[in-house]
């Protein structure tokens, strides 16, 4: 009765197709010889209109070409067993089971004992500390594919702020592992997840905006290492990528279960992660093993500074006092460090002092084989001091591309080179980021991607004068805009922050920080006040 009914149905409907289980299905595979664990698979089937591989790490793979490539990341020569299935219309599909050997030569057992203390460690979100949920671009430049507040970046317990997000920070995540071998992890929700928005469809939500919603996130799922392939400077990454099984994900809903581990310490881990449906974005998470709490950071210890030790106020006309103020040349060690694009002067064209303000202009000329010029003044050799309060009123430039900056560097760099010699820098603002400065500090351990930095609003940097100050102790560093506090450090006797540092002032173009430059990018000029260091008694 069934087949009459087909062959009636198949007679009156020409456009119903018949329904054919796949056969024939074979499979070869081309396994690389490098040690890097991959093997390529390729399935084919007669009546087949896509392919489905299950591996026994707990991960699937759906390729309609039926050309799959999977890294196999168990360090040693290995065989695994693959079931390969094939699918017809209708959902119909035959099935193989093939087996593979393959060596993999990668492992990272520090990073399976950090992650785990060589049982079972819990981490939750850094949330006390600033950029702990971070995004920037995903591309072929490994300049720009490291930084976390390229494009928007969090402040500290921004979250709980933020009725919508709340639950983020009732997260943990669970790394296990009982042979140190092996590697497992468990997400604690609390019954919730924030979602980027694009995701809402995967939960049925409506928010137009990131939220949390109602999700299962119970199970182990196995982790697996490897290397990593992504377009970041070596130095900025530990190298390794960790996978988890059957849809796993750390916090933050982005359509992936492949997460970059670009540093990692007993109490520290900072993560890379793609958008799943948008490859040209990188986010990045920010772990730490002691849960924080918020109101529990540190309190600003008070201080009193009352002797002036030194200031510039800019009052004689003319090129920069050069009892204060050196110059640094030309464009440096790629691009000073950082791949800037401008090349520095002495000229008046980019630095001069002219009713009583310091102004320093960058500009768009062709000059010395460069797009850009502009100037940085140091006082290095001249004016340096070990602790004290810091203040230096300015007007910052604007346009996409600029970056302004007042800095110190510490004065043994040549014999101590950076990071290990320090930075503090006071003020940092990115014109793509018209609003907001930074102040950062880098030394070993904390340099580059991975410093203390912490972001703070000001509305009108480029139009009005404001006082940005930093107050340098034996015990902490704390950085103020017109007053108000925003950043605390805490300094001690391990921290190269304890001997003389000089100050720096410059306006760079584009490079790491500063990114592209915007075409209609004329010039603009950072004004500077005065520079002052008062010490205490």
């Amino acid at each position: 009765m069934l087949l009459f009914l087909a062959v009636g149905c198949q007679d009156d409907d020409n456009t119903l197709e018949q329904i054919l289980v796949p056969q024939n299905l074979e499979v070869t595979m081309d396994v690389t010889e490098d040690g890097s664990g991959n093997v390529t698979f390729t399935a084919t089937a007669d009546n087949a209109v896509t392919y489905r591989f299950a591996f026994p790490d707990g991960t699937t793979a759906v390729a309609p070409s039926g050309v799959y490539t999977k890294r196999f990341t168990k360090s040693g020569l290995n065989t695994y067993q693959i079931t390969v299935m094939a699918y017809g219309q209708g959902g119909v599909n035959s099935s193989k089971l093939v087996e593979v050997t393959v060596e993999s030569d990668f492992s990272d057992p520090e990073a399976i004992e950090l992650l785990t203390g060589g049982g079972s460690k819990t981490w939750y979100w850094a949330a006390s500390e600033p950029n702990h949920l971070g995004v920037g671009p995903n591309n072929d430049d490994a300049t720009q594919n490291y930084f976390w507040a390229y494009f928007s970046f969090t402040e500290p317990f921004a979250l709980a702020n933020i009725p919508a997000a709340t639950c983020a920070y009732d997260d943990e995540f669970i790394f296990s592992t009982t042979t140190g071998e092996d590697l497992t992890y468990e997400y604690d929700n609390n019954g919730a997840s924030f979602f980027n928005r694009s995701y809402a469809s995967v939960v049925n939500g409506q928010s137009p905006d990131d939220s949390c919603y109602e999700f299962d996130t119970s199970g182990e799922r196995a982790v697996s290492l490897a290397p990593s392939e992504s377009v970041v400077a070596a130095e900025r990454k530990r190298g390794t990528t960790m996978t988890l099984t059957n849809d796993g994900f750390i916090g933050y809903y982005i359509g992936t279960n492949e997460y970059e581990i670009l540093s990692l310490t007993e109490n520290r881990m900072l993560l890379r992660a793609i958008q799943g449906n948008d490859q040209g974005l990188a986010w990045y998470i920010i772990l730490t093993a002691e849960k924080p709490v918020q109101g529990s950071g540190p309190q600003a210890e008070e201080d009193d500074f009352p002797n002036l030790v030194w200031s510039d106020e800019f009052d004689t006309d003319g090129a920069p006092d050069p009892a204060n103020w050196t110059y640094d040349l030309g464009n440096g060690q790629a691009g000073w460090g950082n791949n800037e694009l401008q090349y520095y002067t002495d000229r008046s064209d980019n630095v001069v002092v002219e009713d009583g303000v310091l102004k320093i202009t960058a500009q768009r000329e062709s000059y010395m084989g460069f797009d850009f010029t502009s100037a940085r003044l140091k006082s290095e050799g001249l004016q340096e001091f070990t602790f004290g309060r810091y203040e230096i009123r300015a007007k910052l430039p604007e346009g996409v591309g600029t970056w302004p900056a007042i800095w110190m560097l510490g004065a043994d760099y040549m014999t101590n080179p950076w990071p290990g010699t320090g930075e503090i820098d006071i003020m940092e603002h990115v014109g793509r980021n018209q609003n907001e400065v930074l102040s950062t500090l880098h030394f070993p351990g904390n340099s580059g991607a991975n410093a203390i930095s912490e972001a703070t609003t000001v509305e009108t940097v480029s139009s009005e004068f404001h006082v940005y100050a930093a107050e340098w102790t034996e015990t902490q560093i704390r950085f103020y805009v017109d007053d108000e506090l925003y950043h605390i450090f805490q300094n001690d006797e391990t921290k190269p922050f304890n001997k003389d540092f000089f100050m720096i002032l410059n306006v760079a173009m584009g490079g790491n920080l500063g990114g592209d430059v915007d075409a209609s990018f004329s010039q603009s000029a950072m004004e500077v006040d005065y520079v002052r260091v008062y010490q205490r008694d």
